[in-house]
């Protein structure tokens, strides 16, 4: 019935009288069954979908012969049974799922030998909206036909009665009241066929179908085939046993032959076995639930390739119009080359990942193996199972071109080695070697090669091994080759290409610039700390009435990481009078520039401080030094460059503080004056250890503020210490923490001096690491006073003998006597020239310790100048006299005149004296 005529026709066919005769037949066979029991299937069918056979009269349902055979030529094509017949059931055969009748609403009823309507099914009154009470005895012509068209239909039913089939189209109107509401207008297939009752009149069975009905059909048909034949994807049908009932030819274009070669198959004449017991599962799993599959990617092989094949597929359950579930649909379509731009897309940006990643976690570290080690966790496992770095042994160690680096035959050492699979070979080929172990590459080796070329070789795995490949990839810096670094993937991964093979190169290339900067530091470092520690005291300074102890340890000796050399410095230098100045301070910054410049303040306070100055003097003479370290031309240029702005900029800026402090140790007394450091601690014996009140002024480099300085009496056995920020200071902790740590850390100042130093840097590890620690202590040990001579000598020509008597009876008393000619020879040269050229009275001490120091003090201001006297001259070698004799002479300013001195070794029998009279001799 997919062919609707436009028109009312009729059907002329012989055969038609054939088919009338024999349903005549068979309506006569079937009037046996009474009225009341055709009334109770009529009610009991009212829900059914098919009814087309089911009037009140079987045998007229039988009668319509050509609907129920294209009924069970549908069920035979769609391969269901009909279902076993129940008693009481009305239906004494189901329609299968697919059925035209799922979809087709055909209703029928008969027509008396009167014309009238004899019998009426359920379907009817479905269709027509009017109960079989009432349409029994109607006249379908006065009831159903427009008036305007019942005369000829009056003449169509006579010809019916009388015999004839008649199909047509026939307009309709249904009868006020139908359904309770007004007449309305319609338009049916109708098939009319005559029979005879059993009384052998003649009558007639009537199929009707809606003509809108079958229009839609024709529509959904007619948009189902564009669909499924024109889609330009695979699309398929499968029913419920998991066949392909259907295929379009874009499917059949892909896999061969027409699209009804596919009926009948399965999944598994189309992929790989696995791949197939996959895909059914999920079909049948779709079938049962009825929940769609979306973009279901299947992996397989088209026929005749060998190239595997990409497939993005929807599924969904399909349904016959009474909702039953009839069969999968397959959609599918070819993401091959959209899944290899996924592939692709997805390794750039895990290629850019690893960049980035690489970028952020090397170089973190100014170390040579951490440096490699950083590479090595970036790589192992994100871009391969193995990994091993190999740098140049030459210059590991300092060289700049150790021979063998052309042709990359020197010698290297392993740094670095990774491995994600267990117990998995050092790679290379030939003998494993072990991190830290130096070797070499044989000269026709792909790795000497790549050393060699300074490009990436491929180097095949070995035969039965665990390794499928290795990428040896030179790591170059500012165009020089300083090792070489090797990725390698076990079999089973996928192998290098070429992106693999640039970004291995990018990889190493970056890390190959961390590593040279680390090379380079790790020179300056250790040229720094050369530089560093030969400017600082060698071993334990030693000083007349102390007893000193020092530590000094670089950032990277107390932290796990390495840092830059430090300005940290420490000092103690001893002055005439058996007096010791001890300095300890620290240039602001890091670096060789630091070092170098903590070095030209230590040289100059070493200096300053053998003219005897006043530490307030020493300091400001150190600012104005400092000043001048940043600009070329010194001091004066520093001083006009801050005046002018711009200059200024271009001028670079050394800061520095420090602590001078100069110790008397015949007095006990020590002056503090402090550029910005850190306070001395004082800890005296029975008492607790205290911060002394010194001011701290500005650091060293500042300019333009003076300087205080600070006297402070220190008792017997009392401890003074002296130490840079990094011992108190630390990011983790304030200052203020550090200071009071320290300070509770000098509790006992009795102990040995090494262990107390020990004891301070033990309590405060947890307060230093970052930054260079400088710690200087020293207990006061004062000269006893038996060992002090003083006297004063009134300005007259006498007090040089008395001058002489006292020095020969304090020698004596000391058990001196082989100094006692030395000494008195001295001592009246410069009580002489205090009487000549001095002022006020005449002092006299002299001091035993270490060596014997004589010192004659006046009130004086004329420094004595030595000079070289000539042969005729009566005078003029007193000087010339006290510096061949003594061991060191000089003159120092006081706040009252000045004091010249002389020192002379105690005799200890190996360093004999000189005679004066052959010094004498030796000046003429």
């Amino acid at each position: 019935m997919s062919e609707i005529p436009a028109k009312a026709t009729e059907s002329e066919d012989p055969s038609d009288g054939a088919r009338t005769k024999a349903a005549g037949e068979r309506a006569a066979y079937d009037t046996q069954d009474s009225r009341a029991t055709r009334a109770s299937r009529h009610t009991q069918d009212s829900g059914h979908t098919q009814d087309s056979g089911h009037t009140q009269t079987s045998g007229h349902t039988q009668a319509s012969r050509t609907p129920r055979d294209a009924h069970a030529d549908a069920a035979t094509a769609s391969g269901f049974l009909a279902d076993e017949v129940r008693p009481g059931d009305p239906v004494w055969q189901s329609s299968p799922p697919g059925s035209i009748y799922d979809y087709i609403k055909v209703a029928s009823f008969s027509i008396g030998p009167d014309g009238l309507v004899d019998q009426w099914s359920l379907r009817a009154e479905q269709v027509f909206g009017i109960p079989a009470e009432r349409a029994v005895g109607m006249d379908p012509i006065e009831a159903f036909i427009d008036p305007d068209l019942r005369e000829q239909g009056q003449r169509k039913m006579a010809e019916i009665l009388d015999g004839r089939e008649w199909t047509g189209v026939v307009p309709f109107r249904m009868p006020d009241g139908a359904d309770g509401g007004r007449g309305k207008d319609g338009l049916a297939e109708v098939y009319v066929m005559p029979t005879r009752t059993e009384g052998g009149e003649k009558a007639a069975v009537c199929i009707v179908v809606d003509v809108r009905t079958l229009r839609r059909m024709e529509t959904d048909l007619a948009a189902s085939q564009a669909i499924f034949g024109q889609s330009p994807f695979g699309f398929v049908l499968i029913d419920p046993e998991l066949k392909v009932r259907r295929a379009n030819q874009r499917f059949a274009s892909l896999f061969g032959g027409t699209p009804d070669d596919h009926r009948g198959r399965d999944v598994h004449n189309y992929l790989p076995r696995a791949e197939a017991d996959r895909v059914a599962a999920t079909l049948r799993r779709v079938l049962e639930s009825g929940d769609s599959i979306t973009d279901m990617h299947v992996t397989g092989f088209l026929p005749g390739s060998d190239e595997r094949r990409h497939w993005s597929v929807f599924l969904y359950r399909v349904h016959s119009g009474s909702g039953r579930p009839i069969g999968i649909a397959w959609l599918g379509t070819d993401i091959t080359a959209r899944r290899a731009a996924a592939r692709e897309a997805a390794a750039a940006r895990r290629n850019l990942a690893l960049l980035n990643e690489a970028g952020a976690r090397i170089g973190n570290s100014l170390d040579l193996e951490t440096t490699a080690r950083e590479l090595l966790d970036v790589v192992v496992p994100g871009f391969c199972d193995l990994a091993t770095v190999d740098l140049y042994q030459g210059l590991l160690a300092g060289d700049e071109t150790p021979p063998g680096l052309a042709d990359g035959s020197a010698e290297l050492r392993r740094v670095a080695f990774a491995s994600a699979v267990s117990d998995a070979p050092f790679v290379g080929g030939g003998a494993p070697v072990a991190v830290g172990a130096v070797h070499h590459y044989p000269f026709n080796s792909p790795c000497a090669d790549a050393l060699r070329t300074a490009r990436p070789r491929h180097v095949p795995g070995e035969e039965g091994g665990l390794v499928q490949s290795t990428l040896a990839v030179p790591m170059v810096a500012h165009d020089t080759v300083v090792g070489l670094a090797q990725f390698a993937r076990t079999k089973g991964s996928e192998p290098f290409g070429e992106r693999d093979r640039d970004l291995a190169v990018e990889l190493a290339a970056r890390a190959a610039v961390c590593i040279d900067n680390a090379r380079l530091y790790r020179r300056e470092h250790e040229r720094a700390l050369i530089l560093q520690r030969s400017l600082l005291p060698p071993g334990d300074p030693v000083a007349s009435g102390l007893d000193i102890a020092c530590r000094y340890l670089p950032g990277n000796a107390s932290s796990d990481r390495p840092s830059e050399v430090g300005g940290d410095w420490f000092d103690v230098i001893e002055l005439p009078g058996h007096r010791t100045a001890l300095v300890v301070g620290d240039v602001m910054g890091r670096g060789l520039r630091a070092a170098v410049a903590m070095g030209e303040l230590r040289s100059a306070v070493r200096t300053l401080a053998l003219l005897d100055l006043e530490p307030a003097e020493v300091l400001s003479a150190l600012d104005e030094i400092a000043r001048g370290l940043g600009a070329p031309g010194g001091v004066q240029q520093a001083t006009r460059a801050a005046r002018r702005p711009r200059e200024a900029d271009l001028s670079e800026v050394y800061l520095a503080t420090c602590v001078y402090a100069v110790y008397d140790s015949v007095t006990r007394r020590c002056t503090f004056a402090n550029a910005g450091h850190l306070p001395p601690v004082l800890v005296e014996p029975g008492e607790a250890a205290l911060m002394l009140d010194v001011p701290p002024g500005m650091p060293l480099g500042v300019g333009g503020e003076p300087f205080e300085e600070v006297e402070v009496e220190l008792p017997e056995g009392a401890l003074l210490a002296l130490y840079t920020d990094g011992l108190v200071e630390s990011r983790d902790h304030p200052l203020d923490e550090g200071l009071q740590a320290f300070v509770g850390a000098l509790t006992d100042p009795t102990r040995p001096l090494e262990d107390v130093c020990d004891h301070v840097l033990n309590t405060l590890d947890s307060h230093h690491g970052e930054d260079d620690i400088a710690l200087l202590m020293a207990r006061v040990q004062g000269l006893p006073a038996e060992s002090v001579g003083d006297w004063t000598l009134p300005r007259e020509p006498r007090s040089v003998g008395r001058a002489r008597e006292y020095a020969r009876g304090q020698l004596l008393s000391w058990d001196l006597e082989p100094l006692v000619d030395t000494t008195e020879l001295l001592v009246s040269e410069l009580v002489t020239n205090a009487l000549r050229y001095g002022e006020g009275d005449i002092r006299l001490r002299l001091l035993l310790d270490r060596t014997l120091v004589c010192e004659v003090w006046d009130s004086g201001l004329v420094q004595p100048r030595r000079r070289r006297a000539r042969d005729t001259d009566e005078g003029g070698r007193g000087l010339q006299l006290v510096g061949l004799l003594s061991a060191a002479w000089g003159s120092r300013r006081t706040p009252r005149g000045k004091t010249v001195w002389f020192e002379l070794p105690l005799p200890d029998g190996e360093n004999g004296l000189t005679d004066p009279a052959e010094a004498l001799l030796s000046l003429f």
